[in-house]
């Protein structure tokens, strides 16, 4: 029901099931209440409900795991900064309280029980962090201007290096991933490093960077099918200096901590452990983290890619030269890290999209790029700026609608949030010509029919208008699909996808 007031969950972790019903007597009504008998059912509510909680009501004396161990392992989860924390126990001596206070304990209530103070303690806790939240909040809409303008400076910059390296167009999204994942489980392996949640978010943004140099290299030797000359790899080899002072001389964001993540990315991401990188010959932690991090995800998306010169390897083999050292050494806890996501990679790796950018920004930032006579004269680039601004176009003209995308390689349906929660579906689908939730839908003719239409599309004329018959939540539901068929750019104008929207006819004719 629209305007139904969200229910607060609370967590009671005590081994006494008399002190848990207690609590839940005094709470009944008021809260939704999780329980546990010990620490590790806690962490196993944490790991299933994550910040739904709004607060834990933690005993301190459990078997299996006591009430200091869940704060010390909430600290490595970083659940602490979102969930706050109010020990319940006997224990009163000074020591212990102090001890709770240190890792992070909001608040202490000693047994037995009032029921006045537990309320009230309760309600504050709940209301003071969620005031915290609403500032937070405000920040972040403060800063949101500025975080999109970082973003749209990563997004062309590093496309415009893909695309000029004849790369697959997943190169920078695969490496921006990998690093987050290598990241997050980096932080829960050591504290060595300040590692926070928008330290790793703006370090795998500046992941993009990492070979923005190579717009200063010729394509005869980017793109050159065989092995590279010792000129030609001492050529190739300039693009870590160069895109590092490409940065270093922005004449409006060099000061931008991203900016400055991006120089340490850019300049080093090619040094290897044991010293034997360029362009400095660095080795162990004189290599800055963020750049050691890109430096194993490049490794790995190089080894899974093909390229002019080489063929695609599987991920089980760039696993296994990674590991064995034929790609140079790396930080030995990251390649622990690596190995504990194995199993993780190539989902990740399918399921992220790319991130949009706003028309008038994009004219901007290219008309600063092609003052560089480096790509002036750069058709191709034009191309893919241009192609990304179609997008935008049409996709700015939507509002709250059934909005998609599909790539044809790899074989990928995207639909936005609003679009995923209404039908019911992931907002992500590999292979969705095979998925069932998508065919329970759409039956399998519909989609064929559609796929037809927007191959028989040209450039000159790619809007395919079609009424389609839908299934949602059990219930049939007309629409009317107006799609977009999306072309390469280059002379043979390939057929790679469509954007497309999906407004209910019913609703369209009230209108």
């Amino acid at each position: 029901m629209y305007g139904k007031r969200k229910i607060n969950k609370i967590l009671i972790v005590d081994d006494s099931e008399m002190n848990r019903e207690i609590l839940s007597d005094m709470l009944d009504g008021q809260y939704e209440i999780l329980e546990a008998e010990n620490g590790i059912e806690a962490l196993h509510l944490l790991h299933t409900h994550g910040t739904e909680i709004s607060l834990m009501l933690l005993d301190i004396v459990m078997p299996r795991m006591d009430g200091f161990e869940v704060l010390a392992m909430m600290h490595k989860y970083h659940w602490i900064e979102e969930i706050p924390v109010i020990m319940i126990s006997a224990e009163n001596a000074h020591s212990v309280v102090e001890r709770a206070y240190e890792l992070g304990a909001v608040d202490y209530i000693s047994r037995p029980f009032d029921e006045v103070i537990v309320c009230r303690r309760v309600v504050n806790t709940i209301m003071l962090y969620s005031k915290q939240k609403q500032l937070i909040s405000m920040v972040a809409d403060q800063m949101y201007e500025r975080e999109k303008s970082n973003t749209l400076m990563v997004s062309i910059l590093s496309h415009i290096v893909e695309f000029r390296n004849g790369e697959s167009g997943l190169h920078v999204l695969h490496i921006s991933t990998m690093t987050e994942m290598l990241l997050k489980r980096l932080r829960e392996k050591t504290d060595a490093y300040p590692l926070n949640n928008a330290q790793i978010s703006m370090i795998s943004k500046a992941a993009a960077f990492h070979d923005i140099g190579k717009i200063s290299i010729s394509e005869e030797i980017l793109n050159k099918p065989g092995r590279l000359t010792e000129e030609e790899f001492a050529v190739m080899k300039t693009h870590s200096a160069v895109g590092a002072d490409m940065l270093q001389n922005l004449p409006l964001h060099k000061e931008e901590p991203l900016v400055k993540v991006a120089y340490e990315i850019c300049r080093w991401h090619h040094e290897r452990y044991d010293g034997n990188g360029y362009p400095d010959g660095l080795k162990g932690d004189e290599i800055p983290i963020s750049a050691q991090v890109v430096s194993l995800a490049d490794a790995y998306d190089a080894l899974i890619s093909e390229r002019v010169y080489k063929k695609a390897f599987s991920h089980e083999k760039a696993m296994r030269m990674i590991l064995d050292g034929e790609c140079g050494a790396f930080h030995p806890l990251l390649l622990e890290c690596l190995s504990d996501i194995a199993d993780h990679i190539q989902e990740e790796l399918t399921m992220n999209s790319l991130s949009r950018a706003s028309e008038k920004e994009i004219h901007n930032i290219v008309e600063q790029l092609l003052s560089h006579k480096e790509l002036s004269s750069s058709n191709r680039t034009l191309s893919m700026l241009e192609e990304e601004r179609i997008k935008f176009q049409f996709f700015s003209s939507i509002s709250s609608e059934v909005q998609f995308e599909y790539t044809v390689i790899p074989s990928m349906l995207s639909l936005s949030e609003w679009a995923a929660e209404k039908i019911g579906i992931p907002h992500c689908l590999v292979n969705p010509e095979k998925n069932p939730q998508l065919l329970s839908i759409v039956d399998h003719e519909t989609m064929e029919e559609l796929d037809g239409r927007l191959r028989q599309t040209t450039p000159d004329s790619p809007i395919v208008d079609y009424e389609v018959e839908l299934k949602i939540q059990g219930k049939l539901w007309q629409g009317r699909m107006v799609c977009r068929a999306l072309w390469t750019q280059d002379n043979e104008r390939k057929y790679q996808g469509a954007i497309g929207k999906i407004v209910e006819i019913k609703k369209e004719e009230q209108e």
